[in-house]
């Protein structure tokens, strides 16, 4: 990332502090990137982060490369897109998910239907790889270089989202405090750098109860999808988890958040890894025969387009609606 004498002044963001209500909490396992510097480390974390994968299907990363005071100026620029643009620059470059399957640009507050007639109140700015492919608000532009250098830092082909989710107390009632339907992610990986104000859980394998991800400080929360489900013939499993209300002594708090989104390129089939000597020991599990697979646009775009617009049909369990993607039912939990 540049030189601190070379960086644009931006706001600072002040985060909340952490919890101290006595939440229920998911044991996920944690990675130590330092380790990756010898054979024996990488073959250390290879097994470590395959179990977390199969097993829960998100896990913490520490030593990823940026110190504490670099996090938090990715924090600072995260707050940019929302406190030093206007609603009018907003609607210029909000993102038009419907036409396009992509959420590129801004996804506006109260476009998802969560439950009971309440819309979401989520704003997002997301932004491709490649940030030369879309104009950017005013205020961003000078720090296109050290979101560059972000976005090369996680990986390649990534959104960079921007969350807040401020909601009335009649809305939570309505919604069951649940701000983000139980869902899967559609890409391969998911990339959540950890902030304080605890709303994400997830739903256990085991016992179907869900858990908050507690937050480590400078560390990534980092998570698999449906592309690397589809990919690994159900070897590595995508992990279902939702956005609820945050505990009481963190509601008078944004919550800020900075993400990645890992996903095959278009043009790839979305079927098991045919060669690979692992998938050929433990067994594949397909979700459709190959001729009948989608490729990562269609499903990409379909899960996009589809999210909070379409009809829900009421699953057979409590509290699960489902919408059936590129011949893929996908259930979402309330």
């Amino acid at each position: 990332m540049p030189e601190a004498t070379t960086r644009p002044s931006v706001p600072n963001y002040e985060p909340a502090p952490p919890t101290n209500e006595p939440l229920d909490y998911a044991d996920l396992a944690v990675i130590d990137l330092s380790k990756a510097q010898t054979p024996q480390g990488r073959a250390e974390l290879a097994i470590k982060a395959r179990d977390a994968m199969r097993d829960v299907g998100f896990f913490y990363a520490i030593n990823h490369g940026l110190s504490p005071i670099m996090t938090k100026r990715i924090f600072d620029i995260a707050d940019v897109p929302f406190t030093q643009v206007s609603d009018l620059e907003k609607q210029k470059y909000a993102g038009k998910m419907l036409e396009t399957g992509s959420y590129t640009g801004y996804k506006l507050r109260r476009y998802w239907h969560i439950d009971a007639g309440v819309q979401d109140q989520i704003e997002s700015y997301n932004m491709k790889m490649d940030l030369s492919q879309q104009e950017h608000p005013n205020a961003l532009r000078p720090l296109i270089p050290e979101i560059e250098a972000f976005a090369r830092l996680n990986h390649e082909d990534v959104l960079f989202p921007i969350l807040r989710y401020p909601r009335s107390e009649e809305e939570e009632s309505k919604t069951n405090n649940v701000w983000l339907k139980g869902h899967t992610d559609f890409g391969s990986v998911t990339v959540l750098w950890s902030q304080p104000v605890s709303a994400l859980q997830i739903k256990s394998r085991t016992d179907g109860k869900w858990r908050w991800i507690r937050h480590i400080e400078n560390a990534l929360v980092i998570n698999v999808g449906d592309a690397m489900e589809f990919l690994s013939g159900g070897y590595y499993k995508a992990t279902i988890h939702r956005v609820v209300q945050p505990p009481v002594d963190q509601r008078g708090y944004t919550r800020l958040g900075a993400f990645y989104f890992a996903l095959p390129d278009d043009d790839v089939m979305l079927v098991p890894v045919s060669n690979s000597p692992v998938l050929e020991k433990y067994g594949i599990k397909r979700r459709f025969e190959d001729s009948d697979a989608p490729k990562m646009d269609a499903w990409r775009k379909g899960r996009v387009a589809a999210y909070g617009k379409s009809q829900l049909k009421k699953g057979e369990e409590p509290g699960i609606e489902e919408e059936t993607i590129a011949g893929v039912v996908v259930k979402h939990f309330n």
